[in-house]
């Protein structure tokens, strides 16, 4: 049975942040997930996870200034100092919220850094994060983010780069987080991509994530086949996290209107 985490950035967007614990679970989710819990006291949003029976699926490491576009840290040179601060706070969440995923934004670099300057960054901050993580038994994530529409200049853009830097980084708790519809933007392939990602005794796909496309939506509203992608998962045995990291195609109706395609999979009380 496939388990699916709610986006809490993203879903139930219309109640106050702590308020969606709350409606995520009332809606059949078993987990959560979101951009960014700093804004709240751990011990707060523990006591919502604790009160409504949800896991903490996966967060992110802190991204540098989102206000002024910074979207992440881990591949901008002279950033070593922020992106190690940022990550022994993202720790210390990660402890209080029992989380176990946890993803490190690349960013996006300054135009005209040194490419092999930008590499030899990100990939030393991945292996400094890695190495703390493991210590703690969490595992990185690395995730292809689509520079077409979403987030343009940003890093690591394609599953393709994201599977090699893998073997570039050579820790044993780096894993890729595959969002289908950023991969469907920028290489599509969806099926054989799940099929190759999720192979072997060590899968290189720790954490999964769905919209559809175009749009963003809730899956069923474009042209990703998600109820075939759904059966591959099943037949692979994918006992990890899906995070619906989407935005609800009829905001005015919220995010419940749109929940049909989640009825199979929905936890339901008892």
């Amino acid at each position: 049975m496939l388990k699916f985490a709610a986006n809490l950035t993203f879903l139930f967007a219309d109640r106050p942040f702590l308020d969606r614990f709350a409606a995520a679970a009332e809606a059949g989710f078993a987990g959560v997930e979101y951009l960014f819990p700093y804004d709240f006291p751990a011990a707060d949003i523990r006591a919502r996870l604790t009160a409504h029976d949800l896991t903490q699926a996966l967060f992110n490491l802190p991204a540098g200034d989102w206000a002024a576009g910074e979207r992440g840290l881990a591949a901008l040179p002279g950033r070593e100092a922020d992106f190690r601060a940022g990550l022994d706070q993202a720790r210390r969440y990660a402890e209080t919220l029992g989380c176990t995923r946890l993803h490190a934004m690349a960013g996006i670099p300054p135009i005209g850094a040194d490419p092999e300057l930008v590499r030899a960054t990100y990939l030393a901050n991945i292996r400094h994060a890695a190495r703390t993580l493991a210590a703690d038994g969490i595992t990185l994530m690395i995730e292809p983010i689509n520079s077409r529409i979403d987030m343009p200049g940003y890093w690591l853009d394609s599953p393709r780069a994201a599977f090699a830097l893998l073997d570039a980084i050579g820790e044993a708790n780096v894993r890729v987080q595959y969002d289908l519809y950023h991969a469907q933007i920028m290489e599509g392939d969806l099926a054989r991509t799940l099929e190759y990602g999720l192979a072997g005794p060590v899968p290189r796909i720790g954490h999964l994530q769905v919209a559809d496309n175009p749009g963003r939506g809730e899956p069923g509203s474009g042209e990703i086949a998600y109820p075939f992608l759904f059966a591959i998962l099943e037949r692979l045995g994918y006992d990890g996290w899906i995070g619906c990291e989407y935005k609800p195609a009829n905001l005015a109706a919220g995010t419940e209107a749109g929940l049909g395609w989640f009825a199979p999979y929905r936890r339901r009380a008892g």
